[in-house]
């Protein structure tokens, strides 16, 4: 992964705000590799041929609607976002998804520490039984963080830095906000968000993991060309903002096995996970400055590599129940 060079200097008794965001984006875009074979198999082939890769932005979802114990909607994630140096870029309303999507950029290096797309899921304009599976669904979220932590945010975010002993015992924790706090829960609820908005049910069971980490490319459509010559699945289309400076596809999304609480028993049921991302940004004006925005229709077209029905391991069903 390409690294600025101000953020690769000596450990020294600080570290920065900057250089935390940096460390942090690179643990949640290892989290993504080893959740997404073809994100794996891709990174795989960067290394092998001695190629570096710019990280773009990481995106993730949330739930505006109250989280057991987590703060709700995207205030879970930005209460760590605004101490590391980031700022809220622009709002993308997301009318058709039902939700609203925000960037928020690193004031220090704009355009060499990724971005964050978080994007709010707004239950109230679902039907009154979506609304109740939500809140079924996230009762039993917990909070990643504990008083301590919250206190060494709140220190970096007046002195911009921190002790590399705190830095470091931070950064763990930092990483586990990006992830599902909330435990099983019914399958019945799952199906009842899945009929109203794939989104949600992708919440349901991947909570605010990343959904997807992307790379910053010269020239998309030769990685496109190259990773189907591959035969890897690539999105059939490559979406292009409305200034058509911003292009951008995708692996299609890893299938993954989540377990769920099904009367009494335990199933198992596979389900859309995360997926690797590829975006082409042109420059804004012959100064060279990047268009780091975002376009909503992309953001759409992008959210759909994440639709799709689970299917019951039936087998595994049968296994559960005798073994109970």
């Amino acid at each position: 992964m390409h690294v600025v060079p101000a953020l690769l200097r000596p450990v020294g008794e600080r570290v920065t705000r900057a250089e935390l965001a940096q460390a942090l984006n690179m643990a949640l875009f290892v989290d993504v590799t080893q959740r997404v074979p073809m994100a794996a198999a891709y990174v795989a082939d960067l290394q092998r041929d001695g190629r570096q890769l710019v990280f773009d932005h990481g995106a993730l979802r949330t739930v505006a609607w109250p989280s057991g114990a987590l703060p709700p909607g995207e205030a879970a994630i930005t209460r760590v976002l605004r101490p590391l140096g980031f700022t809220m870029a622009a709002a993308y309303p997301l009318p058709r998804l039902k939700m609203t999507g925000r960037a928020w950029r690193h004031a220090d290096f704009p355009e060499d520490i990724a971005q964050f797309f978080v994007s709010e899921l707004h239950p109230e304009r679902f039907s009154a039984g979506f609304q109740d599976a939500v809140t079924r669904v996230l009762a039993s979220s917990r909070d990643p963080l504990t008083p301590v932590d919250l206190a060494a945010l709140e220190q970096l975010a007046r002195d911009g830095d921190l002790p590399t002993g705190a830095a470091a015992a931070l950064l763990p924790k930092l990483v586990g906000c990006f992830d599902r706090q909330h435990g099983l829960f019914e399958l019945d609820d799952y199906h009842a968000l899945l009929s109203e908005s794939a989104e949600m049910a992708w919440i349901s069971t991947e909570g605010n993991a990343f959904n997807h980490a992307t790379d910053r490319v010269a020239d998309i459509e030769a990685v496109v060309a190259a990773q189907r010559a591959l035969g890897r699945p690539v999105k059939d289309t490559i979406e292009t903002s409305a200034t058509g400076r911003v292009r951008q596809t995708a692996f299609k999304a890893a299938r993954v096995m989540r377990e769920f609480l099904d009367r009494g028993q335990r199933a198992r049921l596979e389900v859309p996970g995360s997926f690797h991302e590829f975006i082409q940004r042109a420059p804004l004006d012959e100064r060279g400055a990047l268009d780091l925005a975002f376009d909503a229709g992309n953001a759409t077209g992008i959210f759909k590599m994440t639709a799709g029905v689970g299917k019951v391991d039936e087998a595994n069903q049968s296994d559960q129940a005798a073994a109970c």
